[in-house]
């Protein structure tokens, strides 16, 4: 807390704050009303008498009504729920055993290749989704899940692995070599100490995995072609904008219903995510 004169709290603490939660939060109360707002209201010009733009007195769920029942919404939501767990989950044992290996093993330029591994994170997905479509193309895995399940741990595996490694580096060695002295091999005290005490840089991995999964499009939009095997993003994004069409009501409702997993995600294991990220970061 910032001591001294009240103004200065205001000046330097309350008043910046406050925009910056404001700023961050008017998205979503956009997208909420939008959502509830009828379309009278919606198309209606803002200098029109009597125009609230930023409230209705007239709520409805027509629009997430008309979203569930005349769309494939439901579909889109189930396909990126079963791609995100599935590369979510690849994309975590990869991490841990690489990792592992990079911050507990030694062996010649093992800081050296961990650096690698962090660079190809930062490569544009514009770029490697062009060698990636001739693949997906040779082995016949286009407009499949596969096709994602498969291409997102190209991006995945380099962030779990750099994180997890600097969560393992900030556990003691004195843990394993005890297991170690009393006779278990490495895999037991791999598996037995160091992976339960690194609980919350696992969980923060995956919970990092599991919304970039979530949320990525280009390799969506490029991949999946037919409306049954699309994501929330691509889906909300092609099948609601059509022409020069925007259907404002159901888009912001597709954003609303789209973004509640990874809310309840990140609220559910919020404790572990910032000590997960911290040890990371120490590490």
């Amino acid at each position: 807390m910032i001591e001294g004169a009240p103004w200065r709290r205001w000046v330097f603490f309350y008043v910046p704050v406050t925009a910056f939660v404001v700023s961050l939060l008017f998205p979503f109360y956009w997208m909420v009303i939008t959502t509830i707002r009828p379309d009278s209201e919606l198309y209606r010009p803002w200098s029109a008498a009597n125009y609230a733009p930023f409230w209705t007195t007239r709520p409805t769920l027509e629009h997430i009504r008309d979203l569930l029942s005349e769309t494939l919404f439901s579909t889109w939501m189930l396909n990126t729920m079963i791609i995100s767990l599935a590369a979510t989950a690849i994309s975590l044992f990869c991490g841990l055993l690489a990792g592992y290996a990079l911050s507990r093993l030694k062996f010649p330029y093992a800081g050296l290749i961990g650096t690698a591994i962090f660079i190809t994170y930062l490569v544009p997905q514009t770029l490697l989704f062009i060698p990636l479509a001739d693949i997906i193309r040779n082995f016949k895995l286009g407009d499949s899940p596969w096709a994602l399940i498969l291409t997102y741990p190209t991006f995945l595996i380099p962030f779990c692995t750099w994180l997890l490694m600097g969560y393992f580096k900030s556990i003691p060695k004195e843990l394993e070599e005890c297991a170690r002295i009393d006779g278990a091999p490495r895999w037991k005290a791999m598996v037995y100490i160091i992976f339960p005490v690194a609980i919350p840089g696992i969980l923060s991995a995956g919970i990092f995995a599991f919304t970039l999964s979530w949320n990525e499009f280009i390799y969506a939009l490029v991949f999946l072609s037919s409306p049954e095997q699309k994501t929330v993003p691509v889906g909300v994004t092609s099948e609601l904008v059509r022409g020069d069409v925007f259907y404002w009501g159901e888009l912001m409702a597709g954003a609303l219903l789209g973004s509640i997993p990874v809310a309840f995600v990140y609220s559910f294991f919020v404790e572990y995510y910032v000590s997960g990220i911290t040890g990371s970061v120490k590490g």
